[in-house]
């Protein structure tokens, strides 16, 4: 997967990290090469830290333990065995990423401040076990590097060689970060860090995505660690496993943008340069001036652009950028494959979805009591009952995001085998998509990215993907809105991206949590014609609503809840007629008058 050259993008792109190249070449002094040499490294080490904590939403602050292994890998190696630091780095690189699988595992299921607490706690351990073995770390005192001259030896005195170096592994970063945003993995990562349990309805395995992001962000920060370890020619445990460091490169991508590309590189490219100016100018006053300069960029920025450098002027610089002229003939989009229109009729013979005698509570309270229900194949089943009826217990039981305490659920898979419901991203895989009662659509990516996250459960490809979203799109009356910013929607667009995404997933059942709350007339009645098309495409339904004139209007059958159990069901007319539905809803009192 590689950029498109032709497009305004790509190529000013081009330019600015040719100019970033350029500069230090003619400018040639010390001063300017060595901040250059800074400048790269830690965009890149900003870069690759924002895999884990912009796109995964992770917030690292042990980060530097990585960047310390890297460098003291192949520090060893060269002192002890005369290997060359480019060995070193790969095999620093390999150890880094065994070293978070190990931290990650465990560390990832914390949720909130416990996990940012736990990396800071390993990067304190790591650093007093590598004090503690003295006999072969160098203790607190530390270990230089063999002044051993070349490129075999990463060592030089015409110090635009290191320009050089630094320059090509902030390019390698880069892209491998550019590349995960673009691909499913990114698409998964921005999913997880913004509604975990949305991600999880439209089949992401989001402890593994998170491992994977902290695997690659640790290795590329192993790689920038034993580069610029080599460039110091001197490591010892108080530098290299350093919390400030670790604070140092978040804060730099917090400044820039968390989780977007051109974020780390240009909170760094802003706030670096002013830090070493302030660190020279302002020595004379105290040691560590320079972060006070840190701390006011950060409050400033904090206050007026929460999100961030890319955040708050990416936007219009894209705009300034499309009025370029595009390299060549612009590519055109495939346009979606026309929605089947053909009806398909209630199979009462096969049904697809079974819950049988279902029990759930919690402490003493019993929300479900002896449920049971049957889906048939294109079948729209409602279901309704008074609030806190039990109804959405029902439907997280039915998606897996609640375990029942008795009872089975099964359903009849995309191969045709009838499957024990799991988890909800398991069953995503199966066939079973879901929409939430509040909205949860993903505000950091546009629609048409919101329902490609349903359609990467099926390809890796996003260009496949992106078809899909495009006919699903038009299945829901999303087409105009495919490059807006899903937090920009109205309640109506919100509602129908929420199915647009769990639809892109390829369901055989479709579970809808009321779709039709909070909209008004005109919305409500597209709500309805989209609901049918779903069915007459071939998917089953089932759903819980409120509003009992649409309910009346989709369902072919009705199934009731009242205090946790199935109260009735059938045939609209016939319950909504049943006296014990009419006592549920408004009283002995209202069914006796």
């Amino acid at each position: 997967m590689f950029p498109d050259f032709r497009s305004p993008k790509a190529y000013v792109s081009v330019i600015l990290l040719a100019v970033m190249f350029i500069v230090p070449v003619v400018m040639g002094t010390a001063f300017w090469t060595n901040l250059f040499v800074l400048l790269f490294v830690f965009a890149a080490l900003t870069t690759a830290w924002n895999i884990v904590g912009g796109y995964a939403g992770q917030l690292s602050l042990g980060h530097a333990v990585f960047y310390g292994i890297g460098g003291y890998t192949a520090t060893l190696l060269t002192a002890n065995f005369g290997i060359t630091p480019w060995i070193g780095m790969i095999a620093g690189a390999l150890i880094s990423g065994v070293v978070a699988v190990v931290i990650s595992y465990p560390t990832l299921r914390l949720k909130g401040p416990f996990f940012a607490l736990s990396t800071i706690a390993i990067l304190e351990v790591v650093r007093l076990l590598v004090i503690h073995e003295e006999s072969w770390t160098g203790g607190s005192s530390g270990i230089s590097l063999p002044l051993n001259i070349g490129w075999t030896w990463i060592v030089f005195r015409d110090k635009i060689n290191y320009v050089i170096i630094a320059f090509v592994i902030f390019l390698l970063v880069l892209w491998a970060s550019w590349f995960i945003r673009k691909s499913r993995t990114g698409h998964y990562l921005i999913a997880i860090r913004e509604r975990e349990d949305a991600a999880r309805a439209v089949g992401v395995h989001t402890v593994n995505m998170k491992i994977l992001a902290a695997v690659v962000s640790a290795m590329l920060t192993s790689v920038i660690g034993t580069f610029h370890i080599t460039y110091l020619t001197f490591v010892d445990p108080g530098s290299a496993f350093s919390l400030e460091l670790s604070i140092q490169i978040a804060m730099f991508a917090l400044i820039g943008g968390l989780g977007t590309v051109a974020g780390p590189i240009a909170g760094t490219f802003l706030v670096l340069p002013i830090a070493e100016l302030a660190r020279g100018w302002l020595s004379a006053l105290g040691n560590g001036m320079h972060g006070v300069v840190y701390g006011v960029i950060l409050v400033a920025v904090v206050l007026t652009i929460p999100r961030g450098l890319a955040g708050a002027f990416g936007p219009m610089i894209e705009r300034m950028l499309d009025r370029l002229p595009y390299l060549g003939t612009r590519p055109v989009k495939q346009a979606a494959a026309p929605a089947s229109t053909e009806k398909h009729v209630i199979d009462r013979e096969s049904p697809v979805l079974k819950a049988e005698h279902l029990f759930k509570n919690f402490g003493g309270l019993r929300a479900t009591n002896d449920v049971s229900l049957t889906l048939y194949r294109n079948e729209i089943l409602g279901m309704i009952g008074p609030n806190g009826a039990g109804k959405t217990t029902v439907f997280n039981l039915l998606s897996g995001f609640l375990s029942p305490d008795k009872g089975t659920i099964t359903l009849l898979d995309r191969n045709g085998t009838w499957v024990k419901c799991t988890t909800p991203d398991d069953l995503a895989h199966k066939g079973m998509g879901r929409t939430f009662q509040i909205a949860r659509p993903f505000t950091g990516l546009t629609v048409l990215e919101n329902i490609m996250l349903g359609a990467f459960i099926d390809t890796s490809k996003r260009d496949e993907a992106e078809r899909i979203a495009l006919r699903v799109a038009e299945q829901t009356d999303l087409v105009k809105y495919l490059n807006t910013e899903a937090r920009n929607l109205t309640v109506g667009g919100m509602k129908r991206l929420e199915i647009a995404r769990a639809l892109a997933t390829g369901p055989k059942v479709l579970l809808l949590d009321e779709v039709m709350a909070g909209l008004n007339p005109t919305d409500v009645e597209k709500a309805i014609q989209m609901i049918r098309r779903i069915r007459d495409s071939g998917v089953s339904i089932l759903l819980i609503e409120h509003m009992m004139q649409a309910t009346m209007a989709l369902s072919d059958r009705i199934i009731v809840i009242n205090e946790g159990a199935v109260l009735v069901s059938g045939l609209p007319q016939e319950v909504v007629e049943n006296p014990a539905v009419i006592e549920a809803y408004l009283g002995k009192e209202y069914n006796d008058a």
